[in-house]
């Protein structure tokens, strides 16, 4: 990775937290817990997926290595309980704060409470809207959008219908990936009629909606869910109506989905499914736990490259995200448009891990 040492003497700029700034972090003195460890807050902001249970597991994993003593807890998905449990982080003595925000507007004040207290922050898989934490670190969540339109366009050769089963749009991720695969499907796929389905990410409400348009289009050729949380409820409802065939069947539905899970990565083996976007969960725990050492260290990033096959943009005046790779996944590891997919039993992707 490409970063300079701040000067001791630097002050807060842009955002990003300088070594004299850090030095009086929350609680002052060292920056270590007994054993010289540094103390470090982690939120996990939901247990209701296998992605975030997956992402749950790595953390610890990544703490040891970094040499980090954490202090986590869960907010649930309900931004009112982060904001809680950074309060408690804080009467911790924590010297740095790893969170994934989902409500990535209301999520604003907590990041100033902590700019304040000079406690950097890195934001994993959400990017606040406004305001500035040290590295954000997610995937380019608009490739994902266009990825899932060019394998949904290629395979239904530009003609038919899809339902995309929509995150949450109060969500980054769920605006990006929405707006991307809507744009695609205007500029490259126009004979292609997108019904787009708001679920804020919740199981029940995507099975509902998908059920209504279904039984009000039953020529719907294919479902783009924007994480798998919609994988168990597309599949059933599919069985139930006599959809659940194999691709050369002509009743069959494609599906793509994103998170790259090892459930999706067995249903695409079985041929229930037909494609995902893997998200890396192993690569957001370690690098936002990477991230945060560093800006304790008085380490500042750089756009550009990366060491681990991702780039780093900024985003805007003082924020950087760090794009982590994230490819499309496929049975037979073909190319949709200008989009290359790798074959579902590749060992590099997280969900063939064993560990």
């Amino acid at each position: 990775m490409k970063f300079q040492h701040l000067r001791a003497a630097a002050v807060v700029t842009a955002g990003v937290l300088s070594a004299a700034a850090l030095a009086g972090c929350s609680g002052g003195g060292s920056t270590a817990a007994p054993g010289g460890k540094t103390v470090v807050g982690v939120d996990y902001p939901r247990s209701d997926t296998d992605f975030w249970n997956a992402y749950i597991k790595y953390v610890p994993q990544f703490a040891g290595q970094f040499g980090l003593d954490l202090k986590t807890t869960n907010s649930q998905n309900d931004v009112a309980n982060l904001t809680a449990n950074v309060q408690t982080m804080i009467s911790q003595g924590v010297k740095g704060v790893v969170m994934a925000p989902q409500d990535t507007a209301a999520i604003i004040p907590t990041l100033q409470q902590l700019a304040g207290k000079k406690i950097p922050v890195v934001s994993v898989d959400t990017r606040p809207d406004q305001g500035n934490v040290y590295m954000v670190v997610r995937a380019d969540n608009r490739a994902y959008g266009e990825k899932a339109c060019q394998f949904l366009g290629t395979k239904l050769a530009g003609q038919g219908k899809v339902v995309m089963l929509q995150g949450d749009l109060a969500s980054i991720n769920g605006r990006d990936r929405t707006e991307a695969f809507n744009d695609c499907m205007k500029k490259n796929f126009p004979g292609i009629t997108v019904f787009g389905e708001a679920t804020n990410w919740d199981a029940n409400t995507a099975a509902q909606k998908l059920q209504t348009r279904l039984t009000a289009n039953p020529d719907i050729k294919g479902v783009y869910m924007q994480s798998s949380f919609a994988l168990s409820g597309t599949l059933q409802l599919l069985k139930q109506r006599g959809l659940a065939v194999p691709a050369s069947d002509p009743k069959h539905v494609f599906i793509v989905s994103n998170d790259g899970i090892p459930e999706e990565l067995a249903k695409i083996r079985a041929g229930e499914m037909d494609a995902t976007v893997s998200q890396p969960a192993d690569l957001f725990a370690k690098y936002a736990l990477q991230y945060v050492k560093d800006a304790i260290a008085g380490k500042t990033p750089a756009a550009g490259k990366t060491d681990h096959d991702s780039t780093i943009i900024a985003v805007r005046d003082g924020l950087m995200e760090d794009q982590l790779a994230a490819p499309l996944v496929t049975a037979d590891g073909a190319k949709f448009g200008p989009v290359s997919s790798v074959k579902v039993d590749d060992q590099s992707l997280w969900g063939n891990s064993k560990s």
